[in-house]
């Protein structure tokens, strides 16, 4: 395995980690769409950029569903 492989596994790895999380607090929420801007990184690092788009648009989902938890 590169690399960029690497970088890959551990980014989508996070991602499901910190969705499963989730629950337990905002902060873990906020740690998912950190996850998810790294695997958007990951797809245009990577050429598949149809990835990297899907994966900024959930940077956004999760960042917005953050925010609304922290004004509760």
């Amino acid at each position: 395995m590169d690399g960029l492989t690497i970088f890959g596994l551990l980014s989508v790895s996070a991602m499901l980690l910190f969705y499963a999380l989730e629950p337990r607090g905002p902060h873990y929420v906020l740690a998912f769409s950190a996850a998810c801007a790294l695997s958007a990184a990951y797809g245009f690092l990577q050429g598949a950029w149809p990835f990297g788009f899907v994966e900024t648009v959930w940077t956004a989902v999760a960042l917005r569903r953050w925010r609304k938890r922290q004004t509760r």
